[in-house]
C-alpha cells in the first residue's frame, strides 16, 4: 500500500478501548493515505517506504483530536446580568419564568443576521481549536421559529467550511416554547418543530434532532412526538434528559435508540438500564452543574457498573454553562463527578465521537479512520486533565494535514 506520509517518533495515546492504559504505543508512527490513517504501530514496525514524506513528532504525545459532542455555540446577546442573579441565589427556573434564560437569547438571535451569528461563533470556535478540538456538535434552539432556526443551521454548516473542523449540526427547535406560543406547546410542535425537522432532513441542514425534556420545557409525550418526526425523517436523535427532575428522559431516549442522553443528574436505575441495553451514551456536562450550583450529581458509578459509555462535553452556552474549554470540562468531570483521568480523556475523544455516531470516523487513532490528531507538549497524558487553563497544544492534524 502506498502511503502519502508518515508521522513518526510520536508517543501515541490511541484511546483504543481494552488495550494498554490510554491505548499507548510509545514510540509509534501513524501512516496516512488520502487523509485517513492507513496504519498505526510501534516504531520497530515502521514501513520501509524510502521516498515517503516523514514528519518527526520528536517524542511528543499524540491523541485523537478532541471532540465536543454538546455545544450551543451559535447565539447572540448578553446574559451576564443573569450570571449575577444566579450568584445571588436566584434559581435558573425563576430567571426563565421571568423572561430570562433561553427566551432572552431568542430575541437577540432573531434580531441578528446569519453572518453576524457565524462571525461571533467563529471567535468561540477558535478557542476550541487552540485546545486541540477537531470535531464539535453545534445545536440550534435559539431561534424557535422556522426562519431563524434555518439560519442557525446554515450558519453552523458554514462554520465547518470556514474552520476546516468537522461540525455536526443538531436541530434543537424543541428547546423552549417561544413567547408567541406561550401555553401552546403542542401547537408549537405541530407548526414549528415538525415542519423544521422535515425541512432540515430534506435540505441536508441537520445531522440530528435534540429536545429538552424537562418541567420548564417539554413533556415526555411532547418529546415523543418530536422524536417520531425525527425518526420518520431519518435523522439521528439526542436528548437533554433528567437535568432538574426525573422525567423518564433517559428511558425515552433509549426507547428511540438515541445516540446520547445528556445531563442525567436525576436519572434513575431504570433509565440507566434502558440506556445500557440501547447503547445510548451518557453525556456528562460538568460546566452546567458547576455554573448552576447544583448538588445532585449524575449517577456516574451506576452508569459505570451498567457499562454505559460516558462522554464529557462543555455544553457551551451563554446562560447555564459559559464554558469554552474541553480540557477544563475534563478536569471538572474528575473533581465534581468522580471520573478517572482516563475516563475523562476518553470522554472528550472516543466517547464524544460515539455520542455523535462518528466512532467509525474519529475518536481513536486506528487504521481506517480520519487522521484527526492533536499533538501535545506534555510529559504524560494526565497533564491534559490536571492543569486548569494550560494550553499545551503543539498542533492539530486534520485529515492528515497540519491545521
Amino acid at each position: 500500500m502506498h502511503n502519502d506520509r508518515l508521522f513518526v517518533n510520536g508517543r501515541l495515546a490511541t484511546m483504543v478501548a481494552g488495550s494498554a492504559p490510554y491505548g499507548v504505543i510509545d514510540p509509534g508512527y501513524v501512516a496516512v493515505r488520502d487523509g485517513r490513517i492507513s496504519d498505526v504501530g510501534p516504531m520497530a514496525n515502521l514501513p520501509s517506504d524510502a521516498d515517503i514524506e516523514r514528519i518527526d513528532l520528536e517524542g511528543r504525545w499524540v491523541t485523537p483530536a478532541l471532540v465536543d459532542c454538546h455545544t450551543h455555540l451559535l447565539f447572540a446577546g448578553d446574559r451576564s446580568d443573569e450570571y449575577e442573579q444566579k450568584l445571588a441565589g436566584v434559581p435558573y427556573e425563576t430567571i426563565a419564568k421571568a423572561g430570562g434564560g433561553i427566551p432572552r437569547t431568542v430575541d437577540a438571535v432573531r434580531a441578528a443576521s446569519a453572518a453576524d451569528l457565524a462571525a461571533a461563533a467563529m471567535k468561540r470556535l477558535d478557542v476550541f481549536a487552540i485546545e486541540g478540538a477537531g470535531t464539535l456538535e453545534i445545536k440550534t434552539g435559539y431561534g424557535l421559529n422556522i426562519e431563524s432556526e434555518i439560519n442557525l443551521m446554515k450558519a453552523a454548516r458554514s462554520l465547518g467550511l470556514i474552520s476546516g473542523m468537522r461540525i455536526e449540526v443538531t436541530l434543537l427547535a424543541a428547546h423552549a416554547v417561544p413567547p408567541e406560543y406561550r401555553g401552546q406547546a403542542d401547537a408549537y410542535i405541530d407548526e414549528i418543530c415538525i415542519p423544521l425537522i422535515e425541512k432540515a432532513a430534506r435540505r441536508g441542514l441537520a445531522d440530528a434532532v435534540d429536545a429538552y425534556c424537562e418541567g420548564i420545557a417539554f413533556t415526555p409525550d411532547q418529546t415523543r412526538r418530536v422524536f417520531e418526526a425525527a425518526r420518520k425523517a431519518g435523522l439521528k436523535i439526542k436528548l437533554h434528559a433528567d437535568q432538574f427532575s426525573d422525567t423518564g428522559g433517559a428511558a425515552l431516549a433509549a426507547e428511540f435508540g438515541a445516540l446520547s442522553a445528556d445531563h442525567l443528574e436525576y436519572t434513575d436505575q431504570a433509565g440507566i438500564a434502558a440506556m445500557a441495553e440501547a447503547g445510548t451514551v451518557a453525556v456528562l456536562l460538568p460546566g452546567a452543574f458547576y455554573a448552576l450550583g447544583e448538588t445532585t450529581k449524575p449517577p456516574v458509578e451506576a452508569l459505570r457498573k451498567a457499562g454505559v459509555p460516558m462522554a464529557v462535553a462543555t455544553d457551551a452556552n451563554p446562560g447555564t454553562s459559559p464554558l469554552l474549554s474541553l480540557l477544563i470540562a475534563a478536569n471538572m468531570s474528575c473533581h465534581l463527578f468522580g471520573l478517572t483521568v482516563e475516563e475523562a480523556l476518553a470522554g472528550i475523544t472516543r466517547e464524544g465521537a460515539r455520542a455523535l455516531g462518528l466512532l467509525d470516523e474519529i475518536g481513536t487513532i486506528e487504521a481506517g479512520k480520519s487522521c484527526d490528531l492533536a499533538v501535545w507538549d506534555i510529559e504524560r497524558p494526565a497533564e491534559l486533565v490536571q492543569w486548569i487553563g494550560a494550553r499545551p497544544l503543539h498542533g492539530r492534524i486534520l485529515a492528515g494535514e497540519w491545521a
